[in-house]
């Protein structure tokens, strides 16, 4: 994980629009890293949330967008789509000149640059684990951020886990499809095996350990073996054997192709939400 104190300026300020589980994330990991919570402005309307950032990082939110704002070098959008247009009106007189980086879904760059007047924009889509400091994140950069900018948009990033880059903004609907909605995939999987596994006489909290016992360890050695995932998978398939009889099973019923046609519906889903945000925010 990236150390944000030894990347940022000490004269870095951020400011989140946007008080909710995914900033609290970030927030936690720069607060970690080292960040003073006194380098951190939030705009949070709800006040149970503003309690809570105040209470879990030291963050004294505030509800609308005012002074605060003035001069920070890097505005995180935390908001939920919808509400993104009404948000930035009044963030555009205060930071339009800062780095934006958005961890809204479906909102494209050049809707945040006219919504905001801002011209560095980075995106990006970030997961649920990042929850846990286990994160998996996709970015687009903008032609207009620069080497720094894109450094700082990962600096901060990175202190919620992995990071990845992509060259062009519509791959971020293929991240989507496979990190950011992948978590709920891996649960339903792991929902299974615990039924399964209550079926064939364990209790359900010893189902559900090595459900995801097995799963997080398999994950980590796909994660430190260099080889193709289907080596990975024949190394513990013996012709005959139990891994056999069930991999069969699981390919009579065309899981595997049922994955590749789920995550590609989640892509296309996310394309329309983009276009359905886009024609709100330019309207």
């Amino acid at each position: 994980m990236t150390s944000t104190a030894s990347v940022l300026p000490p004269t870095t300020r951020i400011a989140f629009i946007g008080g909710g589980n995914m900033a609290s994330a970030v927030i936690g990991g720069l607060i970690r890293c080292g960040l003073p919570a006194a380098r951190i402005a939030a705009v949070e309307p709800f006040e149970a949330a503003r309690a809570a950032l105040l209470a879990q990082h030291g963050v004294a939110a505030q509800p609308a967008a005012g002074e605060a704002l003035l001069g920070v070098d890097l505005v995180v959008w935390a908001v939920k789509p919808q509400s993104f247009r009404e948000a930035a009106a009044p963030v555009r007189a205060l930071a339009g000149g800062a780095l934006h980086l958005s961890v809204m879904a479906g909102i494209r760059a050049n809707a945040i640059a006219q919504a905001t007047g801002a011209a560095r924009i980075v995106r990006c889509m970030p997961n649920t684990p990042a929850l846990v400091g286990k994160g998996m994140t996709g970015l687009f950069a903008n032609p207009s951020t620069s080497a720094a900018d894109r450094a700082l948009a990962e600096a901060v990033i990175a202190t919620t886990g992995e990071v990845l880059w992509v060259e062009r903004e519509e791959q971020l609907d293929a991240v989507t499809a496979l990190s950011g909605s992948g978590p709920a995939y891996v649960f339903y999987f792991l929902e299974a095996l615990q039924q399964a596994g209550t079926e064939l006489g364990l209790t359900a909290e010893q189902a559900r350990r090595l459900a995801i016992g097995t799963f997080a360890g398999s994950a980590q050695l796909a994660a430190d073996s260099p080889e193709p995932l289907a080596t990975l998978r024949e190394r513990v398939t013996s012709k005959g054997g139990t891994t056999y009889a069930a991999l069969t099973i699981l390919a009579e019923a065309g899981v595997g192709p049922a994955i590749v046609r789920a995550a590609h519906a989640a892509a296309k889903r996310a394309k329309a939400l983009g276009d359905e945000f886009g024609r709100g925010v330019n309207a």
